[in-house]
Formats: C-alpha cells, sequence, structure tokens
C-alpha cells in the first residue's frame, strides 16, 4: 500500500485559494446583490427627500420630523415610510439648488417647503416651483442672497399659496413696490416681508424697473 504525506496530499496554496474563494462565491454574490437592492431602496428615498442629513422631513400622515441630532448623526427609520408622500420639507442653510430640486418633483402632495438662507436658490430655482402649484401652501425663502425682484414673478403660479415668507431678500430693488405687487398676484397669500424700508417714495427709474421685472 503505497503511502502519501499529508504534506504531499495537501492542494497547493493557489488551489486552496481558489477553492476557498469558490465556495464563498455565491455568499459574496448574494452581498453584492443585497447591497445593489438597498442602494436602489436608498435612492427612491432621496429621490423622494432629496434631502442631506441637515435637512428636515415629514411624511404624510405623520405627525413626527425626521432630522440629525445633535451629534448629526441621522435615524434611517424613514425607509420604512420610503412610498409614502412628503408633506413637509425644510431645507434651510443648506446649499440646494435649481438641480436639486429634481429629486422633489414627484412629490405632488408637498404642502410646506421652508428653503431659509440657501445660498444657491436663485431666480430659476424659483420658476420651476410651478411644479408644486397644486399642493404648496407655505413657502419660506427668506434670507437668499441670490433671489432678485424678477424671480419673483414666478411665484404667481402658486396660487395655492396661503403664507410667504419673503423677508430679507437683499438683491430685490424697491421692496415696498414689490410686496404690493405679490398681494395683487397672490391675494389669498399672507406676505411675510420683514427687513426692508418698505416706503414706496423710491427713485422712478428703480420702480419703473421692478414693475418691468414684474411683466406689470
Amino acid at each position: 500500500r503505497q503511502w502519501i504525506s499529508s504534506s504531499a496530499s495537501r492542494p497547493p496554496l493557489v488551489s486552496r485559494l481558489l477553492l476557498f474563494l469558490t465556495q464563498r462565491f455565491y455568499d459574496v454574490e448574494m452581498l453584492i446583490s443585497w447591497k445593489s437592492n438597498f442602494k436602489r431602496s436608498l435612492g427612491l428615498v432621496w429621490s423622494c427627500c432629496d434631502v442631506w442629513v441637515s435637512s428636515d422631513f415629514r411624511f404624510v400622515g405623520q405627525s413626527d420630523w425626521f432630522r440629525a441630532n445633535r451629534r448629526g448623526k441621522f435615524s434611517w427609520d424613514f425607509l420604512q415610510f420610503k412610498n409614502t408622500p412628503l408633506e413637509e420639507v425644510d431645507m434651510s442653510h443648506t446649499l440646494v439648488n435649481y438641480t436639486g430640486l429634481t429629486n422633489l418633483a414627484t412629490q405632488k402632495q408637498l404642502r410646506t417647503l421652508r428653503l431659509r438662507g440657501c445660498p444657491e436658490i436663485d431666480d430659476w430655482f424659483l420658476a420651476r416651483l410651478h411644479i408644486f402649484q397644486d399642493s404648496l401652501e407655505e413657502l419660506d425663502i427668506s434670507e437668499c442672497p441670490r433671489i432678485t425682484t424678477g424671480g419673483l414673478v414666478a411665484l404667481r403660479n402658486l396660487k395655492g399659496l396661503k403664507l410667504l415668507n419673503v423677508s430679507s431678500l437683499p438683491r430685490v430693488s424697491s421692496p415696498g413696490l414689490v410686496i404690493i405687487l405679490l398681494e395683487e398676484m397672490l391675494p389669498q397669500c399672507q406676505i411675510t416681508a420683514e427687513g426692508y424700508n418698505h416706503s414706496l417714495r423710491g427713485a422712478d427709474e428703480e420702480d419703473m424697473e421692478s414693475r418691468k421685472s414684474l411683466n406689470v
């Protein structure tokens, strides 16, 4: 009977490594599949929310808001509501811009959108808010440094607005006149406009420019 040493009977290192990888192949494949499905689910949620960890949001039918805690940690419990529409979103003081608004485009029940102090929001962003004309009731665009008088005309499409905050917009000329024109365009809306000199006794050229920008 031929005797074979244990060392000789063991396959070489490369063969053992290949065997190990083969045995783990299906586990890895399953892991990759799980990761892919998770990414799709997470992508669906982000497409609903368009929020960074610093943003707050609330779903329809829910009283609780989802927001980061003091340590900046965010609860992933909102994944259970991934198929529930958003009702309120607060992206104040974030870098949301025109492109980022795309991720909210499917939210047909969005009632409240707060964008206070967002440095990237401009007139193009306001022009795109018409996608919420059938649902939006409250809008806060105060302290956004890039919004101009001309951009505010786009808000006339939001006929369902009940509350509008346009306080402290540094690039808005003749604010007193602009507020009056906004009240004419949105008669059912309560407009908050703080941080301005509301005197209508401005320069004639400035008033004419404001009226021209608002198509009046």
